[in-house]
Protein backbone atom coordinates (compact mmCIF):
# COMPACT_ATOMS: atom_id res chain seq x y z
CA UNK A 1 0.00 0.00 0.00
CA UNK A 2 2.45 2.35 0.44
CA UNK A 3 3.82 2.08 -2.85
CA UNK A 4 0.71 3.68 -4.00
CA UNK A 5 1.37 6.25 -1.49
CA UNK A 6 4.46 7.20 -3.41
CA UNK A 7 3.30 7.13 -6.41
CA UNK A 8 0.33 9.29 -5.66
CA UNK A 9 2.65 11.81 -3.91
CA UNK A 10 4.60 11.70 -7.30
CA UNK A 11 2.08 12.53 -9.66
CA UNK A 12 0.83 15.08 -7.40
CA UNK A 13 3.91 17.19 -7.25
CA UNK A 14 4.27 16.41 -11.36
CA UNK A 15 0.79 17.99 -11.50
CA UNK A 16 1.73 20.83 -9.19
CA UNK A 17 4.39 21.91 -11.19
CA UNK A 18 2.67 21.27 -14.74
CA UNK A 19 0.01 24.15 -13.58
CA UNK A 20 2.72 26.38 -12.13
CA UNK A 21 5.88 25.54 -14.20
CA UNK A 22 4.79 24.33 -17.35
CA UNK A 23 8.40 24.91 -19.33
CA UNK A 24 9.37 22.56 -15.85
CA UNK A 25 7.58 20.11 -16.76
CA UNK A 26 8.28 19.39 -20.31
CA UNK A 27 12.17 19.90 -19.33
CA UNK A 28 11.67 17.36 -16.32
CA UNK A 29 9.43 14.84 -18.91
CA UNK A 30 12.49 15.00 -21.20
CA UNK A 31 15.23 14.58 -18.75
CA UNK A 32 12.60 11.31 -17.42
CA UNK A 33 12.48 10.00 -21.39
CA UNK A 34 16.30 10.42 -22.19
CA UNK A 35 17.04 8.92 -19.25
CA UNK A 36 14.95 5.56 -20.01
CA UNK A 37 15.95 5.53 -23.38
CA UNK A 38 19.50 5.01 -22.25
CA UNK A 39 18.90 2.46 -19.78
CA UNK A 40 16.38 0.57 -21.28
CA UNK A 41 18.91 -1.20 -24.01
CA UNK A 42 20.91 -2.47 -20.69
CA UNK A 43 18.33 -3.65 -18.57
CA UNK A 44 17.00 -5.77 -21.94
CA UNK A 45 20.35 -7.25 -22.35
CA UNK A 46 20.46 -7.99 -18.34
CA UNK A 47 16.68 -9.80 -18.33
CA UNK A 48 18.68 -11.78 -21.51
CA UNK A 49 21.47 -12.89 -19.53
CA UNK A 50 18.59 -13.90 -16.95
CA UNK A 51 16.64 -15.85 -19.32
CA UNK A 52 19.59 -17.38 -20.38
CA UNK A 53 21.24 -18.20 -17.33
CA UNK A 54 18.14 -19.56 -16.31
CA UNK A 55 17.54 -21.58 -19.37
CA UNK A 56 21.06 -23.03 -19.50
CA UNK A 57 22.62 -22.69 -16.17
CA UNK A 58 21.74 -25.26 -13.60
CA UNK A 59 22.01 -24.35 -9.82
CA UNK A 60 24.04 -26.82 -9.06
CA UNK A 61 26.67 -25.74 -12.32
CA UNK A 62 26.15 -21.91 -10.20
CA UNK A 63 27.08 -23.86 -7.05
CA UNK A 64 30.55 -24.95 -8.54
CA UNK A 65 31.68 -21.76 -10.64
CA UNK A 66 29.82 -19.08 -7.94
CA UNK A 67 29.42 -21.06 -4.55
CA UNK A 68 31.41 -22.78 -1.98
CA UNK A 69 33.10 -24.61 -3.21
CA UNK A 70 34.22 -22.58 -6.35
CA UNK A 71 37.72 -21.05 -5.23
CA UNK A 72 39.88 -19.32 -6.77
CA UNK A 73 38.04 -19.55 -10.33
CA UNK A 74 34.90 -17.67 -8.20
CA UNK A 75 37.11 -14.96 -7.79
CA UNK A 76 38.76 -14.53 -10.64
CA UNK A 77 35.47 -14.66 -12.59
CA UNK A 78 33.62 -12.35 -10.13
CA UNK A 79 36.67 -9.98 -10.76
CA UNK A 80 36.69 -9.86 -14.92
CA UNK A 81 32.49 -10.15 -14.72
CA UNK A 82 32.89 -6.89 -12.56
CA UNK A 83 35.36 -5.02 -14.49
CA UNK A 84 33.77 -5.62 -17.78
CA UNK A 85 29.91 -4.99 -16.88
CA UNK A 86 28.47 -1.88 -18.27
CA UNK A 87 25.98 0.35 -17.23
CA UNK A 88 24.21 1.72 -14.50
CA UNK A 89 24.22 -0.74 -11.50
CA UNK A 90 20.81 -1.04 -10.38
CA UNK A 91 20.00 -2.62 -13.91
CA UNK A 92 22.33 -5.81 -12.81
CA UNK A 93 20.63 -6.26 -9.27
CA UNK A 94 17.86 -8.47 -10.76
CA UNK A 95 20.82 -10.61 -12.19
CA UNK A 96 22.81 -10.78 -8.72
CA UNK A 97 19.27 -11.71 -6.58
CA UNK A 98 18.72 -14.44 -9.30
CA UNK A 99 22.19 -15.59 -9.11
CA UNK A 100 21.87 -15.46 -5.62
CA UNK A 101 18.72 -17.39 -5.17
CA UNK A 102 20.81 -20.58 -7.08
CA UNK A 103 23.62 -20.36 -4.68
CA UNK A 104 26.12 -17.46 -5.45
CA UNK A 105 28.14 -16.87 -2.66
CA UNK A 106 27.72 -13.38 -0.91
CA UNK A 107 31.49 -12.53 -1.13
CA UNK A 108 31.44 -13.06 -5.23
CA UNK A 109 28.44 -10.66 -5.58
CA UNK A 110 29.87 -7.83 -3.43
CA UNK A 111 33.69 -8.93 -5.26
CA UNK A 112 31.39 -7.96 -8.51
CA UNK A 113 29.78 -4.86 -7.57
CA UNK A 114 33.24 -3.58 -6.10
CA UNK A 115 35.14 -4.38 -9.23
CA UNK A 116 32.37 -2.36 -11.05
CA UNK A 117 34.47 0.94 -10.27
CA UNK A 118 37.50 -0.19 -12.70
CA UNK A 119 36.12 1.69 -16.12
CA UNK A 120 38.20 -0.20 -18.78
CA UNK A 121 37.13 2.44 -21.54
CA UNK A 122 38.24 5.73 -18.34
CA UNK A 123 42.34 3.42 -18.27
CA UNK A 124 43.87 5.27 -21.03
CA UNK A 125 42.58 8.18 -19.56
CA UNK A 126 43.78 7.65 -16.39
CA UNK A 127 46.98 6.93 -17.83
CA UNK A 128 47.22 10.14 -19.39
CA UNK A 129 46.77 12.11 -16.73
CA UNK A 130 47.90 10.04 -13.41
CA UNK A 131 50.58 7.43 -15.77
CA UNK A 132 50.76 4.18 -16.20
CA UNK A 133 52.50 3.27 -12.77
CA UNK A 134 50.21 4.60 -11.05
CA UNK A 135 47.03 3.74 -12.64
CA UNK A 136 48.67 0.01 -12.48
CA UNK A 137 49.09 0.06 -9.07
CA UNK A 138 45.24 1.77 -7.98
CA UNK A 139 43.54 -0.81 -10.17
CA UNK A 140 45.72 -3.89 -8.82
CA UNK A 141 44.80 -2.02 -5.07
CA UNK A 142 41.36 -2.18 -6.41
CA UNK A 143 41.31 -5.72 -7.43
CA UNK A 144 43.23 -6.75 -4.18
CA UNK A 145 40.69 -4.98 -1.95
CA UNK A 146 37.77 -5.96 -3.71
CA UNK A 147 38.80 -9.53 -2.23
CA UNK A 148 38.85 -8.65 1.01
CA UNK A 149 35.60 -6.37 1.11
CA UNK A 150 34.03 -9.76 -0.35
CA UNK A 151 35.74 -11.57 2.84
CA UNK A 152 34.61 -8.67 5.01
CA UNK A 153 30.83 -8.82 3.53
CA UNK A 154 30.48 -12.09 4.07
CA UNK A 155 31.59 -12.47 7.44
CA UNK A 156 29.29 -9.38 8.17
CA UNK A 157 26.45 -11.09 6.44
CA UNK A 158 26.97 -14.41 7.66
CA UNK A 159 25.36 -15.99 4.53
CA UNK A 160 27.01 -18.71 3.44
CA UNK A 161 24.63 -21.29 2.56
CA UNK A 162 23.69 -19.15 -1.00
CA UNK A 163 20.04 -18.60 0.11
CA UNK A 164 18.35 -15.69 1.04
CA UNK A 165 17.49 -14.76 4.87
CA UNK A 166 13.97 -13.01 5.36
Amino acid sequence: MRNYYFVGIMIAIYLMVYFTFPSLFYEAVLQTYLILLSVIPILALVFVFIFLFDLFVKPDKIGTYLGQEAGARGWIFSIVAGILSAGPIYVWYPLLSDLKEKGMRTSFMSTFLYNRSIKLPLLPIMIHYFGVTYTLILTLYMIIASVVVGYITEIIVDDTSGSRHT
